[in-house]
């Protein structure tokens, strides 16, 4: 198992950190930064830093098939650590941050567009939601005009803990119609925007909606009879 630093602070950048696997599939830690890929958000890219100075440069981070394992893959042709290595693991936290602030985006256009949430992709300055609402429901200038005021009034965003018991008895939580958040394991993480939103979600997330800064719908899409895509990007 990797301890993962992210869940409970995401504006750690670095961490000092153990080298505990490392084969086909790629390198394992004991403590860890980096977010892997997961809930649409992808995983994040940077460098590990070796005691000698020598580099290895992650491109890519993903989920092992055991619980809280995290493989941090290497970058074609890099020179790989050696387990029980002490290694400095440090993001592409301009990268990142980016994907934060538009990962909360996509949780206020959760909460503006009355609908289930049929999908969802997290890129670098845009991201995306498909909602199971028909066609007309959707006012393109509507929803940029009340995003950015959510925006603008800087609410406040936390990660917090409920119990599986607790996620069960209030399903209306879980806007999610194809994927559900993993349970079995005594406890759900939320993010909670204050007075706005409310839902289960692991990836990471800015502290204010201040941070996201100005945001356009790009467009919307229509990909099937009551299926919706929302495009949005960060302005200018």
């Amino acid at each position: 198992m990797t301890a993962l630093l992210f869940r409970d602070d995401a504006y750690l950048a670095r961490c000092d950190a153990r080298v505990t696997a490392v084969d086909a599939r790629g390198i394992q830690l004991d403590r860890t930064v980096f977010y892997p890929q997961g809930g649409g958000q992808p995983g994040d890219c940077g460098v590990l830093r070796r005691a000698d100075g020598r580099i290895v440069a992650i491109a890519d981070t993903r989920k092992g098939e055991a619980a809280d394992e995290v493989l941090h893959i290497a970058a074609p042709g890099a020179e790989l650590p050696e387990p029980g290595e002490s290694v400095a693991a440090e993001i592409d936290w301009p990268r990142r941050h980016r994907l934060m602030r538009m990962h909360t985006c996509l949780h206020l256009l959760s909460a503006v567009i009355a609908g289930a949430v049929t999908g969802g992709q997290i890129a670098d300055g845009k991201g995306r939601l498909d909602f199971d609402v028909p066609g007309e429901a959707l006012d393109k200038d509507a929803i940029a005009a009340r995003l950015n005021q959510l925006i603008a009034a800087d609410h406040p965003a936390a990660p917090r803990w409920i119990s599986d018991e607790e996620l069960a008895a209030r399903p209306e939580l879980v806007r999610t119609m194809a994927v559900k958040p993993p349970t079995g394991q005594g406890r759900v993480r939320l993010l909670d925007i204050a007075d706005v939103d409310l839902q289960p979600c692991g990836g990471t997330h800015v502290r204010r909606t201040g941070e996201i800064g100005p945001v356009t719908v790009v467009k919307i899409e229509n990909k099937g009879r009551q299926n919706r895509r929302v495009i949005v990007g960060f302005a200018g």
